[in-house]
């Protein structure tokens, strides 16, 4: 994976978290019964996404050469 794809793929982590963030206080503060459990598993789902990408990104470390 080359580094502009790296920057795109943790653009596209960092959106997802933002995404789950929101959908989770949307859905506590405004939802309730069966659409409240949906957009709370579609934010779960979001950020487990997420934090795959993380790894994937953050795990093999800078391909920086100096």
């Amino acid at each position: 994976m080359t580094p502009l794809q790296s920057m795109w793929l943790s653009f596209i982590g960092l959106f997802l978290m933002f995404l789950a963030a929101a959908g989770a206080l949307f859905g506590r503060e405004k939802l309730s019964g069966v659409l409240r459990f949906i957009v709370l598993s579609f934010s779960f789902v979001c950020i487990l996404i997420a934090g795959l990408i993380v790894l994937v990104v953050v795990v093999p470390g800078s391909r920086a050469t100096l």
